[in-house]
């Protein structure tokens, strides 16, 4: 699935008012908050309503506070795997016996059991018990499957002229999204509130086998996918966003059904969930529909936050990688989070920095100098909830190596840090940071992204336009004090590619 962050959103949410000159005919706050309506059902679950009606279309985005950041120890992955499950139908939409396939998925777990109790008993399993007992898994999952129709909560979807069904998994959340024609909205309340009120670890098992896959082939196959993660690995020690998002693949083979029920059970509850729906709709039916379905969902107290919070980084760290591609050079910088008075300070810093051909980055090392083929920076990576790291990537050309570009950024840096940044550049780079992301908000299901991210990360959607006066406020002495006070060595950690000798240890 794909993958984004919140704090994109936050940049992307800074040209809104630029936008609504085509999406909105109005474009201060109070004219915008014209077309919305918002409520809260009893049982927690927050509502945000855009009236569009340009088109007879509607875009539906359900953002689930919870994301790999939530996974328990030892169990990562089970965010994203659980996503994946949420697309297996109901105990009425999936299956054409939901008795008998309830009855043999607890035959599967309890051979499970048996068979996990073998792996870790004390002293030597027996092979052919295990042989014997992983034949009954088998069997069990092979008669289950005959009771599931595949596919059949994505195909009522296309067939009532659904499109864009996807989801994601981020570090701090996972979402759902589509679009639907208007007069299929309560078509999508019933869905969307089924899956919620019946989940079914339907096909857990081979699911946790695509999950596997895709972590071989995005990570594990992928040079650039394993610095990445060795990057986190390093320059997180104790927060949970040095995990993959994925999972680690010990962990993704050991995850069991019962580990996403109770992952469901403690953070898909309706106070810890926020919908968003932008399009030609009445407000009035819409909150008449969400009391009908989603009042359903009984009330629960939302999840805890993480409570660890990572140690001050005393000094430089690295990590190497081997790989027979093309180098790649990572440096990433500790930073606080989302909701500090510094967090519009780091979006200009990374746009001044990395933003497009003007910027001094690629100028200096691609342009100019051509020691880059690619390079740039990030201003939050891997999620913005928590403290996180501004991050560069530096991508030598032929006949350059990462140590000739890491010390050319580390020059760029000390210059950026030593002189402050002229008002031209300044401007520019407002002006962008508001007009970059036109098409997204521009439309029905990037506004509805933006509205349920900012409801459920910053208590009030209203964000979106206050970060417009966040960006402006920024002068040029707030971006020399927050590299000077973040981008230094003691603050790094720096991921290396290298080529290992032939005939080396693997």
């Amino acid at each position: 699935m794909a993958k984004s962050s919140v704090t994109s959103a936050v940049i992307a949410a800074s040209v809104l008012l630029v936008s609504l000159t085509t999406a909105l005919p109005a474009q201060d706050l109070k004219a915008f908050e014209k077309r919305v309506t918002e409520f809260t059902l009893p049982n927690g679950l927050k509502f945000v309503v855009l009236e569009r009606h340009d088109a007879p279309v509607v875009s539906f985005h359900t953002y689930v506070n919870a994301g790999s950041v939530d996974d328990p120890k030892g169990k990562t992955g089970l965010a994203h795997m659980f996503e994946h499950i949420a697309f297996k139908g109901t105990d009425t939409i999936g299956t054409t016996n939901w008795a008998a396939e309830k009855t043999v998925l607890a035959q599967i777990e309890r051979a499970y059991d048996q068979l996990e109790a073998e792996r870790h008993k004390i002293g030597t399993p027996d092979p052919k018990k295990l042989e014997a007992l992983q034949a009954a898994v088998d069997q069990a999952i092979e008669k289950a499957d005959a009771y599931v129709v595949p596919n059949l909560y994505p195909q009522i979807i296309e067939e009532n002229g659904g499109v864009g069904m996807n989801a994601e998994t981020q570090e701090d959340s996972t979402e759902y999204f589509y679009n639907f024609p208007a007069n299929r909205v309560e078509l999508w309340f019933y869905l969307e509130s089924a899956r919620f009120l019946h989940p079914v670890t339907r096909e857990f098992y081979k699911e946790r086998s695509v999950v596997r896959e895709e972590r071989r082939m995005r990570t594990e196959s992928s040079p650039d996918g394993k610095l990445f993660e060795q990057m986190l690995a390093t320059a997180m020690v104790a927060h949970p966003y040095r995990e993959p998002t994925v999972g680690w693949g010990s962990d993704i083979d050991n995850l069991r059904a019962a580990d996403a029920e109770a992952f469901f059970a403690k953070y898909y509850v309706p106070a810890n969930m926020t919908i968003a729906i932008v399009g030609d709709v009445d407000p009035t039916k819409i909150k008449a529909l969400a009391a009908e379905y989603f009042g359903r969902l009984a009330k629960h107290p939302a999840p805890p936050p993480i409570v660890t919070v990572e140690p001050r980084q005393e000094g430089p760290r690295s990590v190497s990688v081997a790989s027979p591609a093309q180098p790649v050079e990572l440096l990433a910088y500790h930073r606080p989070d989302q909701k500090s008075p510094d967090d519009p300070v780091f979006d200009v810093i990374a746009d001044i920095l990395s933003g497009g051909r003007t910027s001094i980055i690629y100028k200096d090392l691609v342009r100019d100098k051509r020691l880059s083929l690619d390079a740039g920076a990030t201003a939050t990576m891997p999620g913005g909830k928590y403290p996180n790291l501004f991050f560069f990537y530096l991508v030598p050309s032929q006949g350059h190596t990462a140590e000739e570009n890491e010390k050319e950024l580390d020059s760029v840096i000390a210059n950026f840090k030593s002189t402050l940044v002229d008002d031209v550049t300044l401007a520019r780079t407002k002006t962008k940071t508001r007009a970059g992301l036109i098409r997204q908000l521009d439309s029905n299901s990037g506004l509805a992204q933006l509205l349920s991210s900012f409801q459920a990360n910053f208590g009030d959607w209203r964000k979106l336009f206050t970060s417009l006066d966040d960006i402006d406020k920024v002068t040029a002495a707030d971006v020399q004090r927050v590299a000077r006070e973040y981008l230094t060595p003691d603050n790094r950690t720096i991921a290396t590619t290298y080529r290992a000798p032939e005939g080396g240890a693997k």
